[in-house]
């Protein structure tokens, strides 16, 4: 800061005594103007230019300075790193650390600096998979000759997919990227995103206080490659709730907009359900979740009902006791797990009410298991529940619903016929003991 004010005093002097002989002179006022802004212009990038130098310098002298910090992605296959690291003092060692955001777990690789300071580490991204679009954040530690150990500030950056050229769109705090289409092609996905929050809001409450990212990619192909990179298995549309993330394979022509509303309604669900139930979201049962997701699609699967029906018809209807912790891998199984979710959810806010839904969520927030949870929460086993569904939605157990159904009205017929027929026995009891008394 001395050097600083050394310097500037001198030049408001120059530029004072320029003013006064420009004055005195009888140079046109117009050039006398370009002068003196052009002296000022050059004191402050003098200024300027000493400013750096000095911040770079006393970072020195306190530990070390991370000058041209770098990071190459190849999505699905590396992540270098790369920066200069400096000290006034000596350097022993040089650590890179990184993590995920929402990571618990930090990496630290040991790094030898080259004579400049440069360092350089590749993570192998291909055996140690990263979700796509997650935000990672990296630092640097260094021990001195001063037996010392300096921290550098953190950096962020997001590993995305760049494979593909992504446009993007925004309305709302939310952003559609998307890179096959024309723009009416992004603005009906910001449709269908509105329309689906609408539809959310109903049973969840929704939350746009953080944003929320939309990857479109063109075809299932690039979307299931680029989540198999991410350590994802099959899938059409996949949601990062802590992310804000969802990624869905929506080709553009005729029927883009019923995929649009009914796939980005299914996967915002997710991040609007994470946003509400924190991280007692892992603690609720897949088939509440995915059953709730598919209930707010626009355009539900209408094979979700045909599937019903032939699992029904064969006996092949998965226990939702054993849809609890996961689905089945495989697609076919997949699938039906899917379509009993949506239609089990249904027939429990058609019977329940959404404040049911509220109450189911609820009570496995506090940690109820999957059968108790709906005794907490509806008065009624999951087990119950179960059959209950399977009698009155898809019909199975006709006589035994019939007959549970007559049972009032056969107590209630029991219990008028049983008035006139005891009338009759007391009757004949009394004519009996009349009869029998001496005349």
């Amino acid at each position: 800061m001395p050097n600083q004010r050394k310097f500037r005093l001198p030049l408001v002097s120059l530029i004072s005594k320029l003013s006064e002989l420009f004055c005195k002179s009888k140079i046109k006022l117009q050039v006398y103007i370009v002068m003196r802004h052009s002296v000022r212009l050059m004191a402050i990038l003098l200024i300027a230019a000493i400013l750096p130098f000095n911040v770079k310098q006393a970072k020195g002298q306190e530990g070390i300075v991370v000058e041209e910090p770098m990071v190459a992605v190849n999505f699905g296959q590396s992540i270098t790193f790369q920066a200069k690291v400096k000290s006034s003092i000596p350097i022993q060692q040089v650590s890179l650390l990184f993590r995920g955001v929402d990571e618990e777990a930090t990496r630290v690789e040991t790094l030898q600096p080259a004579a400049d300071g440069t360092v350089s580490f590749t993570y192998d991204a291909s055996l140690n998979v990263i979700p796509p679009f997650s935000w990672i954040v990296f630092w640097f530690q260094a021990t001195l000759n001063d037996n010392k150990t300096y921290t550098s500030d953190p950096i962020r950056f997001q590993y995305k997919d760049e494979r593909f050229p992504w446009r993007d769109v925004s309305q709302a705090n939310v952003t559609v990227h998307w890179y096959a289409g024309d723009d009416a092609f992004a603005s009906a996905a910001l449709d269908a995103s509105a329309a689906g929050m609408l539809a959310i809001g109903e049973f969840i409450p929704v939350s746009l206080s953080n944003p929320v990212e939309i990857y479109i990619y063109s075809n299932t192909t690039d979307l299931q490659n680029t989540l198999l990179l991410g350590g994802e298995e099959w899938t059409g549309g996949h949601a990062d709730p802590k992310l804000g993330v969802v990624m869905v394979a929506i080709a553009p022509g005729p029927g883009q907009g019923i995929e649009m509303q009914t796939k980005i309604p299914h996967e915002l669900a997710h991040v609007m359900l994470y946003r509400s139930l924190g991280d007692n979201y892992a603690s609720q049962p897949i088939w509440l979740l995915e059953g709730i997701a598919s209930m707010v699609e626009l355009y539900p699967n209408p094979d979700y009902a045909r599937a019903l029906e032939i699992a029904s018809g064969d006996n092949s209807l998965l226990a939702f006791e054993d849809l609890c912790a996961s689905f089945p891998a495989d697609a076919g199984s997949a699938f039906l797990a899917y379509a009993q979710s949506q239609s089990f959810v249904s027939y429990i806010r058609d019977s329940f009410g959404a404040s049911g839904l509220t109450r189911l969520t609820n009570s496995y927030s506090e940690g109820f298991s999957c059968e108790l949870g709906a005794t907490n929460a509806l008065s009624t086993p999951l087990s119950q529940l179960d059959a209950r569904w399977r009698e009155n939605v898809l019909g199975q157990n006709v006589g035994g619903v019939a007959a549970r159904n007559l049972l009032p009205f056969l107590l209630l017929l029991v219990l008028v016929l049983m008035v006139p027929v005891w009338g009759a026995i007391d009757l004949m009891r009394q004519r009996r003991r009349n009869g029998n008394k001496p005349k």
